[in-house]
């Protein structure tokens, strides 16, 4: 695959995950920092609709098509392992995030990969385990602009309202370990179907996506689905949520 480099002959690759960071970060480097830019995005087949429609709206903002790096799906990559993945065998965000971008990454260098981590955050690090430097490679250099701007939080959802750009409730997978109980019930409530889907995996492969010492709800997602079927409603997670500042830190790429 060709992409554009600059007159040194190098790529400047964005990952984007469509959470708050990177979608702001992708629109304000082409305004602060013109330069040639790549865009990528890692999608593992399971996000929500209003997941898709969101790419596609930054996607005609940037002008520029959004490269999709795909390592498989959720689906084929549980069948290839033959189990779920949880809080112990988080394998779906290194197959499915972190290696097919690694590999773009090394395939087109010399680049620069740019990541959205804020300035007001020191937990977090780059797009591969260890990334913590700004340099992944002899040829592989990570980059981490509003570090450099010194944006934080209050920045970026300026920049994002003063466009009018809204991020959805979940940019990462429709089913993942990691969510809260609020966000299963939001599932079953608004996509009934996929919860469907999810709870048939559970019952496929004899384990839960959820741990059975989280809270006091049921861990399987059918003793769930019973329980707000019954007119139970998770309302302290729920509230938790409307302050919560993402999902899954580990899939923002």
């Amino acid at each position: 695959m060709d992409i554009d480099r600059d007159a040194d002959g190098i790529a400047h690759i964005v990952a984007l995950s469509g959470g708050k960071d990177s979608t702001c970060l992708s629109l304000a480097l082409r305004e602060r920092e013109p330069r040639p830019y790549t865009y990528v995005y890692t999608p593992t087949g399971d996000e929500l609709p209003e997941m898709v429609a969101h790419i596609g709206r930054i996607e005609k903002m940037l002008r520029r098509p959004v490269i999709r790096l795909m390592n498989g799906t959720l689906a084929s990559q549980i069948e290839a392992n033959r189990m779920l993945p949880n809080f112990r065998a988080r394998w779906c965000t290194r197959l499915l995030k972190l290696k097919p971008f690694g590999q773009f990454m090394t395939e087109h260098a010399p680049c620069v990969a740019y990541v959205g981590i804020r300035d007001d955050e020191d937990d977090r690090e780059g797009t591969r385990p260890g990334g913590d430097s700004a340099a992944v490679g002899l040829d592989v250099k990570q980059d981490f602009p509003f570090q450099r701007w010194g944006w934080g939080l209050d920045e970026v959802w300026a920049y994002l309202n003063d466009l009018g750009i809204g991020i959805p409730d979940r940019t990462d997978c429709a089913r993942c370990p990691y969510q809260k109980l609020g966000e299963w019930y939001n599932l079953w409530l608004h996509h009934p179907d996929i919860y469907a889907d999810a709870e048939a995996d559970e019952k496929r492969w004899g384990h839960t996506f959820r741990s059975d010492k989280r809270d006091t709800w049921p861990a399987g997602l059918e003793g769930l689905r019973l329980r707000f079927e019954r007119g139970d409603k998770p309302e302290r997670s729920l509230k938790m949520m409307e302050s919560r500042e993402g999902m899954c830190r580990a899939c923002s790429l």
